[in-house]
C-alpha cells in the first residue's frame, strides 16, 4: 500500500470537511469515483476511508457509502483550499512579518519601514490631540464616522475622479474590516466570488473565512484577461469580483482603460458586484483608472486605508458605496465593531489636514521610484526579472529562473532571518510558483541577495 497516496487522499477529504465543501451529514464521493478522480488505486481510497473512519471524521454506512460525522472540528482556515507548505502559506508569511523582530528582514511584507512613514507629523498631531475635548479622547465615534474626515476622503477621492458624498462614505476600523463587512452585507456562505490570479493573498482568506466559492482568472499587464473573465461570468456566476485597480498588488500592473470598460460592461450583464481596493492610491504620480470612476459607485464599491501611508498602529479604513447600501453596512459595523475609533480617526484627520502630508508623499514616492530602479537591477543582476516595471508602488513581482521553486527559496532565506513572499502564497490556482513579490522599500539589505545567489547557483 502506498502511504503517501493514502495520506492525500486523507488530507483531501479533510480539507473538503474542513472547508465546508462537505457539510455535516454530507455523502462522500464513491470509492470508485475518488479513485478514478485522484487517480489513485481502488485499495488505496478504500484504506483512506477506513482511517478517516477511525479517527471520526466520516461514518460508514453498509451498503449506502461513506459520510461526514456529524460532529465536524471548527473551521481552520489553514486548511481551506489547497495545502500549502505551512512553511509559506499566506497565513504564515502574515504572521511571521507581523511577530518579526528587528533583526528579521522583511522583503516580502507589504509595508513601508517606520522610518519611511510621517513619524513628525503623527507626533505633531498626537500632541494636538493630548489637549483636545474630553470626548475625543474618550467617547466611541459614530457609527458613520467622523464627519469631517468623510468630507475629506471625498475630496481626495473626486481628485481620483470618483464621486461620493459625504453620506456614501463610511469609516472602518481598516481596509481588511471594510472588506470583511461587505462580505457579511453581500454574501452567503457558498457564494462564488471571483478574484485575479495572482491577488493579495488575503483576500483568498476572507473569502474563506466567509466560506465562498472562490474562482480566480489570470491577470494581464493591463488588468484581468478580459476573455477568460467573460468565460468565467457565463460558466461560475461570481456574484463578487474584489481587484486592485490603481496599483495591482501583487503584480504593480495598472488597469487600463479599454479593459476597465469592459470589465464594467460585462459586470453589468452579468449582475456582478465589484469591490476595489484602492489602498495604494497615494502612492500613485498620476492618478490611473478607477473602475469606481467610470462607474459612479454604481456596480463598484471603493475601499481605502491609511495604513500604508501613515501608520498601521492607527487603524483607519473606508466604504464608499452606493447611498441605499450604506445603511445596512452601518448596522453591520454596529453590530460587529459598536462605535467606530473615533481618537484614530481624529489623529488621521489631522495628519491629512496639515500640509506636510502631501509634501511627506512627494517625498515617498520619489523614494520608491528610486527604489524600484535599484532592487530591479540588483535581482536582474542574479537571474531575477520583473514581470513588468510598474509605474508606481512598492512591489515588484518577479520572475525566477527556470526549475526553482520560490517556495524552495523562501524555506532557505527563513533560516537566515528572511521573511520572502513566494508566489503561490498569492496563486489560487497555484501557477506562480516561479514567481517572488519584493518589497523594494524593504529589499535593501545586501543579506537577501546574497541567500538569494545561494538559491540560484545551488
Amino acid at each position: 500500500m502506498d502511504v503517501t497516496r493514502v495520506g492525500l487522499v486523507m488530507a483531501t477529504i479533510q480539507n473538503r470537511i474542513a472547508g465546508r465543501s462537505l457539510t455535516p451529514g454530507a455523502r462522500l464521493p464513491s470509492v470508485r469515483g475518488l479513485a478514478k478522480t485522484m487517480q489513485v488505486s481502488v485499495s488505496t481510497v478504500v484504506e483512506a476511508y477506513n482511517r478517516l473512519v477511525a479517527e471520526g471524521a466520516i461514518v460508514s454506512r453498509p451498503g449506502s457509502g461513506f459520510y461526514v460525522a456529524n460532529q465536524t472540528a471548527p473551521l481552520a482556515l489553514s486548511e481551506v483550499g489547497p495545502k500549502l507548505d505551512r512553511a509559506v502559506d499566506p497565513f504564515w508569511v502574515s504572521r511571521q512579518s507581523l511577530e518579526a523582530d528587528d533583526g528579521v528582514l522583511k522583503p516580502g511584507c507589504g509595508w513601508l519601514p517606520p522610518s519611511w512613514l510621517p513619524q513628525y507629523g503623527i507626533r505633531r498631531a498626537l500632541r494636538t490631540l493630548s489637549r483636545a475635548d474630553e470626548p475625543v479622547l474618550s467617547d466611541y465615534g459614530s457609527p458613520l464616522g467622523l464627519p469631517p474626515l468623510r468630507q475629506l476622503i471625498a475630496r481626495r477621492m473626486a481628485e481620483r475622479g470618483v464621486e461620493a458624498s459625504p453620506d456614501q462614505i463610511m469609516l472602518t476600523e481598516s481596509g481588511t474590516q471594510a472588506i470583511d463587512l461587505l462580505c457579511r452585507f453581500l454574501l452567503e456562505p457558498g457564494d462564488t466570488v471571483l478574484i485575479d490570479d495572482p491577488c493579495y493573498f488575503n483576500f483568498q482568506a476572507l473569502l474563506r473565512a466567509h466560506r465562498a466559492r472562490i474562482v480566480s482568472v489570470p491577470y494581464t499587464s493591463n488588468g484581468p484577461d478580459i476573455e477568460l473573465f467573460a468565460t468565467t461570468l457565463v460558466e461560475q456566476r461570481p456574484r463578487l469580483y474584489i481587484t486592485n485597480s490603481a496599483i495591482h498588488n501583487p503584480t504593480g500592473a495598472t488597469l487600463s482603460p479599454v479593459v476597465a470598460h469592459r470589465v464594467l460592461k460585462l459586470a453589468d450583464q452579468h449582475a456582478l458586484t465589484i469591490i476595489e481596493d484602492d489602498i495604494f492610491a497615494d502612492f500613485e504620480h498620476v492618478p490611473a483608472p478607477r473602475l469606481a470612476a467610470f462607474d459612479g459607485l454604481d456596480r463598484v464599491i471603493q475601499i481605502g486605508s491609511f495604513s500604508k501611508t501613515l501608520s498601521a498602529a492607527a487603524r483607519c479604513g473606508f466604504v464608499a458605496a452606493k447611498s441605499g447600501w450604506i445603511e445596512g453596512l452601518t448596522d453591520l459595523k454596529v453590530a460587529t465593531t459598536f462605535g467606530g475609533g473615533r481618537l484614530n480617526a481624529e489623529l488621521v484627520l489631522t495628519v491629512l489636514s496639515d500640509g506636510g502630508y502631501r509634501k511627506h508623499m512627494d517625498g515617498v514616492r520619489s523614494r520608491l521610484e528610486r527604489a524600484r530602479f535599484d532592487i530591479a537591477g540588483r535581482l536582474k543582476s542574479i537571474g531575477i526579472n520583473p514581470w513588468l516595471e510598474p509605474q508606481a508602488g512598492m512591489f515588484l513581482w518577479c520572475r525566477l529562473p527556470d526549475g526553482l521553486d520560490a517556495a524552495d527559496i523562501a524555506r532557505m532565506a527563513l533560516r537566515e532571518n528572511i521573511v520572502l513572499a513566494p508566489g503561490n502564497a498569492f496563486s489560487l490556482a497555484q501557477t506562480a510558483a516561479g514567481y517572488l513579490r519584493f518589497n523594494v522599500s524593504q529589499s535593501f539589505d545586501e543579506r537577501t541577495f546574497r541567500v538569494l545567489r545561494a538559491a540560484i547557483e545551488r
